[in-house]
């Protein structure tokens, strides 16, 4: 057994929460200790092992020296996902350049893999600051993620869900995320951790009233563009993106 807590590293995004609800209500807390901040964040953490489990891209896979999917969940998303788009004032193929969401490098991997095998366009990239969405106009699309997403919807004309177009160019669903340890987890703890994640999905409703301020239909979002399941079909699409990642 560990002698001190396991350090978990998790997205502080609405998309998260369902699961991590279980472990915010103090589900192994004698076990974890909890860490939030953004995806890429989150990510050099677990390649820097000041985490030792984190909800991270999955593009971060092939840079770690030892990887392990743990339990049955992860952000995923069958078709259209809602919260991970190009947005443009042009159509895709008027776009010549784009800015890059610092938040994500998995979005970022795969709007790269979309633009030159499924749009078939070469833009130019440039590397988003903060308030980087203001300056989407003209031929200059974003590719904007997470809640940012959600209010982006509300300008850009043009809108290209990622996932969509994912699975138009494969069948297969996305994986975004998924909790990778960087060293072997008992199956105790991996089966104790998949029902602490398991715990929101049974208080959806408790999870969703904790954000009235959302400005979109979390319900809609849990349930219809989200998929949370790690099954099959998923595993599959997550090893195509990281052949193509390569």
């Amino acid at each position: 057994m560990h002698d001190e807590k396991i350090k978990v590293g998790t997205v502080s995004y609405l998309n998260a929460k369902p699961l991590i609800y279980g472990f915010e209500t103090g589900m192994m807390n004698e076990q974890i200790e909890l860490i939030a901040d953004y995806p890429s964040a989150i990510a050099a953490l677990l390649l820097e092992n000041k985490i030792d489990i984190g909800l991270v891209p999955v593009a971060v896979i092939p840079q770690l020296s030892e990887y392990y999917i743990v339990g049955n969940f992860c952000i995923g998303a069958v078709g259209e996902v809602a919260s991970v788009c190009l947005f443009s004032d042009v159509p895709i193929h008027e776009i010549q350049s784009v800015f890059l969401d610092y938040q994500s490098k998995t979005s970022v991997a795969l709007l790269k893999i979309l633009l030159k095998h499924h749009w078939k366009i070469n833009p130019v990239f440039i590397e988003g600051q903060e308030g980087y969405e203001n300056k989407i106009n003209g031929n200059t699309a974003g590719l904007v993620i997470g809640d940012r997403a959600m209010i982006q919807k509300k300008t850009s004309p043009y809108i290209y869900d990622l996932s969509s177009a994912w699975m138009e160019m494969t069948g297969l669903p996305f994986v975004f995320a998924a909790w990778i340890s960087n060293k072997p987890l008992s199956p105790v703890f991996i089966e104790m951790f998949d029902k602490a994640n398991q715990l929101g999905f049974s208080n959806l409703d408790t999870v969703i009233a904790g954000f009235p301020e959302a400005g979109f239909d979390l319900k809609e979002y849990y349930t219809q563009f989200i998929s949370y399941n790690l099954d099959n079909a998923k595993k599959e699409g997550l090893s195509r993106f990281l052949s193509l990642l390569s």
